[in-house]
């Protein structure tokens, strides 16, 4: 693979994170880059590992996905070769997000994990962000890994019924 193609694959990964208020996930890059056949999966992930050993972008793990935040340094790359992002390009992005950006926010605003607690139970920790305040985090104790998993997995779906549950019952 030729460099030039390799420094796009990481100009458009910065592009992405510049264009949004909140960190992508590795699929979320993935997807877009991969659906639109721009490049392979290996190609993509040498972008990202090469992006992150040089410190334009930040990676943090949150349960079994990680997601990606620029740095200013980053930021400052991407100014300097924007212009070998093609038009075409940053329009396909564009449309991405058109489509898809109340998706992508949820998936990486509302988020659960769970870790191990004393007594072989499980503390689980799910949250609801909106512009990275914290809108509401709630942790419970729960006795099996199985209930830890299944909590983790339901709140994406459940967040906001359970969220307007609460303020309507603290309200009254």
């Amino acid at each position: 693979m030729s460099d030039n193609r390799l420094t796009l694959y990481k100009l458009i990964i910065l592009f992405m994170l510049d264009r949004v208020d909140f960190p992508l996930t590795t699929s979320q890059l993935s997807q877009f880059i991969l659906d639109k056949g721009y490049t392979n999966y290996f190609s993509f992930q040498q972008a990202l590992n090469e992006l992150e050993d040089a410190g334009f972008i930040q990676s943090e793990q949150i349960r079994n996905t990680t997601q990606f935040h620029l740095t200013p340094e980053g930021k400052e790359a991407l100014d300097m070769f924007d212009y070998k992002i093609s038009t075409a390009i940053k329009d396909d992005i564009y449309a991405y997000f058109a489509a898809e950006k109340i998706n992508l926010r949820n998936e990486v605003e509302i988020f659960a994990t769970y870790y191990p607690a004393k007594r072989e139970e499980y503390t689980v920790q799910c949250t609801i962000l909106e512009r990275k305040e914290t809108m509401l985090d709630i942790k419970l104790n729960v006795p099996t890994l199985e209930q830890a998993t299944r909590i983790c997995d339901t709140w994406q779906e459940k967040s906001n019924s359970i969220y307007d549950y609460l303020v309507r019952q603290l309200w009254n």
